[in-house]
């Protein structure tokens, strides 16, 4: 149930960004979708792509650190409120969320991925499957994309 995540420190300067997506391009390697958060000296670039172990070495190789990390992909109703309730699951269980962003699919009946990384992610899977939150299996979350 778990999705592997590369994370990235970059520094807070322009051209940081483009080496990495640039390492992958031309390694015939595309992001699937990604996340950048930052602060005043550095950022976290996060990235899902469908064969995260090249990845990493290809990024390995272009002098980067890379940390693999995991992510929990979950399908939500695409209508208003049901990511509120999906987090109010997780704090009637005394569970937070680290972070959380959007993975792009295509026409879904009506559902919306998230990716999320959960401060106790077995907990939190728990959760999810007792209150009948769809958590995809990765291959399934991929191929949503294709």
């Amino acid at each position: 149930m778990m999705l592997r995540q590369l994370s990235l420190f970059l520094e807070n300067r322009p051209g940081q960004l483009r080496a990495p997506c640039r390492a992958l391009a031309d390694a015939g390697i595309d992001i699937l979708t990604l996340s950048l958060a930052d602060t005043a000296q550095f950022g976290i670039l996060r990235l899902i792509v469908r064969d995260w172990e090249r990845a990493r070495t290809v990024l390995q190789a272009a002098g980067m650190v890379v940390n693999v990390t995991e992510v929990v992909p979950v399908a939500l109703a695409d209508r208003a409120g049901a990511l509120a309730e999906l987090l109010g699951h997780l704090e009637e269980a005394g569970l937070g969320v680290e972070y959380m962003y959007a993975f792009p699919v295509r026409s879904t009946a009506g559902k919306a991925a998230l990716l999320f990384r959960f401060e106790r992610p077995e907990e939190a899977l728990q959760v999810l499957r007792l209150r009948g939150v769809e958590v995809l299996e990765p291959e399934a979350l991929l191929a949503l994309r294709a």
